[in-house]
């Protein structure tokens, strides 16, 4: 199991939303590559970058995510405003080894297997949830749709692998929701990371002790830029899953 270090992207900088509310912005870093340098140092395999203003349609951080590309030499996974090819041709540009599509996922999901068809499997479905209904476009707008719903949809359409969101738990450290993410998981057939409520190592070990084989990885944000244990004691513990 991976343990992978977040940055989000707002204005340039790394911040930190709680449950998504642009208004909750806490800036962490006036200078994300030397963060993205910090994990690639303690051991990080993976960054998972979420470009906030695209995320919200006000502009990109592509400048910002080109430098991270030059500090970070792991994969690294882009979200945020991925709602057309063009866009995902340019969000690869970056240096991204993977994109995440949620909007797309909801509203056109074909769509989505034709930019696989084009550009090959570097697509990661988002499914980001508040009360296990998908939310979109920045998490502004609701679906009305169940995520695993949504998970059972897009099985054959070719993405590499979901990435799931409790909104309600993000960037409140109060633990993850192991129990959706596993039933998002069985729905879709595809291997899954599990993101927000990670506030500590218990949360972690939790998830190695009780989570199904199929989910693969754990975003972790907040809990890192708060000090609440070290990058280097999770990769130890999410690695120690047989």
């Amino acid at each position: 199991m991976l343990a992978i270090p977040a940055i989000d992207l707002l204005d340039g900088r790394c911040v930190r939303l709680r449950q998504g509310a642009y208004g909750s912005a806490k800036v962490y870093s006036e200078k994300p590559d030397e963060i993205a340098a910090k994990y690639a140092a303690a051991g990080a395999r993976r960054l998972h970058v979420v470009d906030l203003d695209a995320a919200r349609g006000s502009g990109d951080n592509h400048r910002i995510i080109e430098k991270i590309r030059k500090t970070f030499p792991g994969i690294i996974n882009l979200g945020g405003g991925i709602r057309s090819l063009e866009i995902a041709k340019r969000a690869l540009g970056t240096g991204a080894d993977l994109l995440v599509v949620g909007t797309a996922l909801v509203k056109a999901p074909n769509r989505v297997s034709k930019w696989i068809e084009a550009l090959g499997s570097v697509f990661i479905g988002g499914l980001d949830a508040d009360e296990g209904i998908v939310k979109y476009s920045g998490w502004r707008k609701s679906s009305g749709i169940r995520a695993t719903e949504i998970a059972a949809r897009i099985k054959d359409l070719g993405l590499k692998e979901i990435i799931y969101t409790d909104i309600s738990r993000d960037g409140m450290l109060t633990g993850p929701n192991i129990q959706e993410g596993a039933a998002i998981a069985e729905y879709s057939g595809l291997p899954l990371i599990i993101s927000g409520g990670i506030g500590e190592l218990a949360h972690l070990q939790a998830i190695v002790d009780t989570a199904p084989a199929i989910i693969s990885g754990v975003i972790l944000g907040k809990a890192l830029y708060e000090g609440r244990f070290l990058l280097e004691d999770a990769i130890k513990l999410m690695g120690s899953r047989e």
